[in-house]
């Protein structure tokens, strides 16, 4: 039987655990913090204060940390210092909340949004993928994408992105100069629903990747965030394990020291007001058998 601990509780809404410098980093939507802790949940501290929102994280080839700023559609950048920065505006791109980014080894960092208004209740529309250069300039590299949630990008170049609403996992390759081509379906959990009411689309997903991690076999864990579950998946869509902590999970990472620990941010839901009331938030710890992705 697979053991599950919380290493870590009392949050509000956790998303985009990474594992970086022997410390797992992860943002709090509602109490607007970015932290780290060491991989059994001790020394925690508080690495940045997001006001309006933080979500994906990433670093710069020189080690600054890239923040997704969530609400007014930027991505944030701490300074040696510790102060933040605009690092990019992706306010007149995104057309809703942006939302869980990847940034690649030259420190191009590919960003998702909403495509609407999530918890206003909207009909979902479909939204496009923006890479932010090292310099702040924002440039679409895809359009079309269901909710476009959690990415990984892969040792030889294949950016895999989460279609949350689409019931899809769908990878590009990554040219030289950082555009995405040759689109295709990694994995298909099943068709494509066709209703844009956000409760009739859910009742209809056979799975919602949210969060993802890549491990060193090449195979992809993925948060369904409608099926209480973790499940890991390869490349054509075969599932090989499912792991069921007995809670809602919406983002995953793996880390510790010999990379084999899979975290995963456990809430009671995603519904704005509800977690904004509340500490029931965890960070759940699994040991699973193939390590992080090098």
């Amino acid at each position: 039987m697979t053991e599950i601990t919380t290493v870590a509780e009392g949050f509000r809404f956790l998303e985009s655990p990474r594992w970086r410098d022997g410390r797992l980093w992860f943002s709090d939507f509602y109490t607007h913090e970015v932290t780290s802790m060491r991989e059994d949940g001790s020394d925690p501290r508080v690495e940045a204060r997001v006001p309006e929102q933080p979500s994906g994280l990433g670093w710069l080839p020189d080690g600054r940390l890239l923040i997704v700023s969530m609400r007014d559609r930027k991505v944030l950048r701490r300074e040696p210092d510790g102060t933040l920065a605009v690092h990019a505006d992706l306010a007149e791109h995104a057309t809703g909340h942006v939302n869980d980014m990847v940034v690649d080894a030259r420190g191009r960092a590919y960003v998702g949004n909403f495509g609407f208004d999530l918890m206003g209740g909207d009909p979902l529309e479909t939204a496009a993928l923006h890479r932010v250069d090292p310099d702040g300039g924002v440039t679409q590299v895809a359009d079309d994408l269901w909710f476009p949630n959690g990415a990984v990008i892969t040792p030889d170049n294949v950016l895999v992105v989460a279609e949350t609403f689409g019931n899809r996992i769908t990878a590009f390759d990554v040219t030289g100069d950082g555009e995405l081509a040759n689109r295709r379906t990694w994995a298909e959990f099943g068709p494509l629903p066709s209703d844009r009411g956000v409760a009739e689309m859910l009742a209809r997903l056979q799975a919602a990747g949210d969060g993802v991690c890549l491990d060193a076999e090449g195979g992809l864990w993925v948060a369904d965030a409608i099926g209480d579950r973790l499940v890991r998946v390869l490349d054509g869509g075969e599932i090989t394990d499912e792991i069921k902590p007995g809670t809602p999970v919406y983002a995953c990472g793996l880390g510790g020291a010999d990379g084999r620990t899979l975290y995963a941010c456990a809430a009671p839901d995603f519904h704005e007001h509800a977690r904004m009331a509340a500490t029931e938030a965890r960070m759940l710890a699994i040991r699973v058998a193939v390590p992080a992705a090098s």
